[in-house]
């Protein structure tokens, strides 16, 4: 698919993975939405790319419906689509004073990780599935979501959110599946130890540790590689109810 002219929705777009993936899209002509909690960087974000900010809980139902029908009175039909909202507070199942993990905390991980993905990307394509394709394929729209190592590798600490990001790698195929007679591909990527403001707000000596677990490169990952990621699948269209690994082939220990 092409960018150029393109409408497009970024979640989590006013940093880290979304930042990057929003400068992307607008530096390929992409006419970028930003759906965001911070109005600050949100607003800054969305200036600096020439596109649009919504402010929005990708939790609720009619908020997001109606950014949507914002984002469209704007800049016409989304048929890019990329989730990176999300949140991962680490927590384990039973604490050392041996209280167990209130059910509310884990539930607010998959509430915004899970429902969330799900509440954006089944109120997008439904703007667009029985829009004419964009392209001699047929495809109307990709959706490209963000899961984690953790959905495969979940460390001590991480059952809420290695839940959430399992539950985004299962439900590809079967919305790629269904998704595939209205020409609407489904994608996700699996981020391992990436660069982020909370990171970054790190020693550089813990910065240059967790580094170091990864085999190649032994670095963090840097948001504009996740970025280059979300636009190959666009580009491509046989990219379609997969999971991508993206992780310096990393595989997580138990802590």
């Amino acid at each position: 698919m092409e960018l150029h002219g393109t409408a497009a929705i970024v979640t989590g777009g006013a940093s880290g993975l979304g930042g990057a993936t929003a400068e992307m899209l607008a530096k390929g002509g992409a006419k970028v939405t930003i759906f965001d909690l911070n109005p600050d960087l949100g607003i800054a974000k969305a200036e600096e790319l020439g596109g649009h900010f919504v402010k929005v809980d990708v939790t609720d139902e009619v908020g997001v419906q109606n950014a949507i029908e914002e984002a469209e009175g704007l800049h016409g039909k989304a048929r890019i689509c990329v989730n990176c909202a999300g949140i991962g507070p680490p927590a384990k199942v039973v604490d050392r004073n041996g209280n167990p993990l209130p059910l509310a905390d884990f539930a607010k991980i998959v509430n915004i990780n899970v429902m969330g993905t799900f509440n954006v990307l089944s109120k997008f394509a439904a703007r667009i599935i029985n829009e004419a394709p964009v392209t001699e394929d047929g495809e109307r729209g990709v959706i490209i979501n963000t899961a984690s190592v953790a959905a495969f590798d979940g460390q001590i600490g991480q059952p809420a959110y290695a839940a959430s990001k399992g539950a985004i790698v299962s439900m590809t195929l079967p919305i790629a599946r269904e998704f595939a007679r209205s020409g609407i591909r489904v994608m996700t990527i699996a981020p391992g130890i990436f660069w982020t403001p909370l990171l970054g707000s790190l020693p550089q000596d813990a910065q240059d540790s967790l580094g170091k677990q990864i085999p190649f490169p032994s670095r963090m990952g840097r948001p504009d590689e996740y970025a280059m990621l979300a636009q190959s699948i666009i580009a491509n269209p046989m990219l379609n109810g997969e999971v991508i690994r993206l992780d310096g082939a990393i595989r997580m220990g138990a802590k």
